[in-house]
């Protein structure tokens, strides 16, 4: 069962995808929310080429306002679909540029906020493989 201030979050989002024209152009809304307690809102963007799903769009929206580090996120679905949880390639964003993010995600009728790390177990880490490549690269320079 989700808390009252994760029901807000599903709320916002809902209310945000409800609001846009119903077109294919736009059908996921995005919620997050950082540690100082800051909401950043975004929307998927279709486009034949490979749009952007709406967690990476809220990500960048969260960077231009200078958030806090994210706390939580949560996607919801144009035409009643609620919650969804993101996709694979959203799941890898999102670990690595908030790897202690919390994801709503749909359990059955109820609605689980979980790590990132759950939802994308053993998952590539490339900033442990740069910080690996930087160290060798200065220990090789000495």
């Amino acid at each position: 069962m989700s808390s009252a201030a994760d029901q807000a979050l599903i709320e916002r989002a809902r209310a945000l995808i409800e609001s846009l024209p119903d077109d294919e152009n736009h059908t996921v809304a995005a919620v997050a929310l950082d540690t100082a307690g800051r909401h950043f809102d975004g929307v998927n963007l279709y486009h034949f080429t490979g749009g952007l799903c709406a967690e990476p769009v809220v990500l960048a929206v969260a960077a231009a306002q200078q958030a806090a580090p994210l706390e939580v996120v949560v996607a919801v679905g144009n035409r009643g679909r609620g919650v969804l949880a993101p996709c694979g390639r959203c799941r890898q964003i999102l670990f690595d540029y908030h790897p202690d993010i919390q994801v709503l995600v749909p359990h059955g009728p109820q609605i689980r906020r979980v790590g990132i790390r759950e939802l994308l177990p053993y998952t590539y880490n490339w900033h442990a493989q740069t910080d690996r490549e930087h160290g060798e690269a200065s220990r090789q320079a000495e």
